[in-house]
């Protein structure tokens, strides 16, 4: 154990007991053994604490997504859970989910149903197919990946709306990705007594996330940010199959050539 008048973390002296962060690195003093007492606290603070932690975060962003949103934006983040670590955890319950009750079909037969309805066949069925199949296989990857596109888009459905930057527009994307994650995790629960749940999942989840948006930007006028939000997911959504497709059929050539 490191001596108890020293921050463990980078050795400066420790002021007294009264003193519970280090003022140079932030590190907490004295650092607690690792024990069963320490990892109960570690998880109702970072965790399951209602007023700061993962819960709190998903409560507000579930219930005030746009207030949510303005207030991170504004610098309001000590309660708040950051945007990335939400998405991984919500991503990993996706797939927790799709494996024991979905048999490991992270999308829940929406690539089957699109085919179908779209009556797709040929190359464009095989596309398809391989991009249900890849995003099954990496989708916490395809994801992220697909994160700054979707920025992209609703930046230009946004243009000159709110004086956000693009960084700015990737918390924005990450907080509706989460959203969209949550709704996916219920359909998973509800798809053995819903049929096509995760498709229906999709859709409720846009208009959710159009409704945060025309909260987020309030005092704008609602239809008009209701108008770019559909417009921002519908550029989402080409883009997203472009790269998607392109990705794929580079990786068959690139496999076919090995």
């Amino acid at each position: 154990m490191s001596d108890v008048g020293k921050c463990a973390n980078c050795a400066r002296v420790i002021d007294g007991p009264e003193q519970k962060f280090c003022p140079a690195c932030g590190q907490a003093t004295p650092a607690h053994r690792i024990d069963w007492h320490f990892l109960g606290h570690e998880l109702e603070h970072s965790v399951l604490h209602m007023d700061r932690g993962v819960l709190y975060s998903l409560k507000e962003l579930m219930l005030r997504p746009g207030h949510l949103m303005r207030a991170y934006l504004d610098g309001q983040r000590a309660k708040q859970v950051k945007p990335l670590l939400l998405i991984m955890m919500s991503a990993a319950a996706v797939v927790l989910l799709s494996k024991y009750l979905g048999g490991g079909d992270v999308l829940g037969g929406m690539e089957a149903t699109t085919n179908h309805a779209a009556d797709l066949s040929g190359p464009l069925a095989t596309v398809s197919r391989s991009i249900g199949d890849w995003m099954n296989a990496y989708f916490a990857m395809a994801t992220l990946m697909l994160l700054p596109f979707e920025a992209a888009a609703f930046r230009l459905a946004f243009y000159r709306v709110g004086a956000l930057n693009y960084p700015e527009w990737l918390v924005i994307t990450a907080f509706l990705t989460v959203q969209t994650f949550v709704f996916w995790s219920i359909a998973l629960l509800l798809q053995r007594w819903v049929p096509g749940a995760s498709a229906w999942s999709v859709l409720v989840s846009s208009a959710y996330g159009v409704f945060s948006l025309m909260q987020l930007f309030r005092p704008y006028p609602r239809w008009k940010s209701l108008l770019r939000g559909v417009l921002g997911y519908g550029i989402f959504l080409v883009l997203s199959q472009v790269v998607l497709a392109t990705f794929v059929l580079a990786a068959m050539a690139v496999a076919v050539k090995g």
